[in-house]
């Protein structure tokens, strides 16, 4: 059979049996059609261990935009979807090279940057809040750093989706996984006052506000994108003087830093997070490594 037809089985597989976001089934058929780009649209069976490895030399020396070589990381999601296609071809008793026999590349891993509790206040007393955007960009930052929300968990929430008085609510992230979200009595209060002062009736929690794009056709306020909650969170920081370079994602490791500093197990924080595998969580053992030293220096017997 040839790729190009199975491929196609093979995203529809993603959407209607595993339930996978359209994100998720557009990065794989990028990655998978630039298999066939470099291959041509052969049979299954002629792609064999020696065919990836040209097809991974092929992809290495690609490059991007801003560099001549494809990142290690990028290439292992080329690989990852292979695999997956593989597997996929075997549940079908499609004649096929095991996926198994696809390694991934080995990569180094990048060291976490978080702030610390003062860099957050510091971040946090950078917004003016006399206004209606002020009071959303603090209620965004104090959400973000309370619940350790990815920023495209954030940007998806309607605001009958947040129960302020229970301070707590459900979110849908990777993989299509629900899991609980907590929310510190701090944020659900910027929350609110944020709420308080919009007097739209858009379903959105977090919306534009300002500007020629901020209103669609209908005359409602449109949904915040991640771009700019990105753009935004840049700013404040370095109006605080903040030096490292921080994205929403930074606030995510400050919430799991601060979670273990203050004692929390990582198996929570791995739950909190929403990580499938607990080794994604262990990127925080930089908290945990001086933890375990005090412990030693406590405990271990002394002569």
């Amino acid at each position: 059979m040839l790729v190009q037809k199975l491929k196609t089985d093979f995203l529809e597989y993603l959407e209607i049996e595993q339930n996978r976001s359209q994100k998720t089934i557009r990065n794989y058929d990028h990655y998978l059609t630039r298999l066939i780009d470099f291959g041509g649209d052969i049979d299954i069976t002629d792609i064999t261990p020696e065919l990836v490895r040209k097809w991974r030399l092929w992809l290495n020396r690609l490059g991007t935009n801003t560099s001549d070589e494809l990142g290690k990381n990028t290439l292992n999601y080329h690989l990852i979807a292979l695999r997956s296609f593989l597997k996929f071809c075997a549940k079908r008793d499609i004649d096929a090279m095991p996926a198994d026999k696809v390694e991934l590349a080995k990569t180094v891993r990048k060291q976490v940057t978080y702030l610390s509790y003062d860099e957050v206040r510091m971040l946090f007393d950078a917004i003016k809040i006399d206004g209606t955007a002020g009071l959303r960009d603090r209620a965004i930052l104090e959400l973000l750093f309370s619940s350790g929300l990815r920023v495209s968990e954030l940007v998806n929430l309607d605001i009958d989706h947040v129960n302020l008085k229970r301070k707590e609510f459900t979110v849908r992230g990777k993989g299509q996984k629900d899991r609980p979200v907590f929310v510190s009595d701090e944020a659900a209060y910027w929350v609110q006052r944020y709420l308080d002062k919009r007097t739209d009736t858009a379903t959105a929690l977090f919306i534009r506000i300002g500007g020629q794009k901020s209103i669609d056709r209908t005359g409602n306020y449109l949904r915040l994108t991640a771009r700019s909650i990105q753009r935004m969170v840049a700013r404040y920081a370095k109006l605080a003087g903040i030096t490292k370079k921080v994205s929403p994602h930074t606030l995510r490791h400050s919430f799991a830093t601060d979670l273990l500093m203050n004692g929390a197990d990582i198996r929570s924080v791995q739950a909190m997070l929403g990580h499938s595998n607990i080794g994604t969580t262990q990127i925080y053992t930089h908290v945990t490594d001086p933890y375990l030293r005090d412990i030693h220096k406590k405990f271990h017997r002394k002569e």
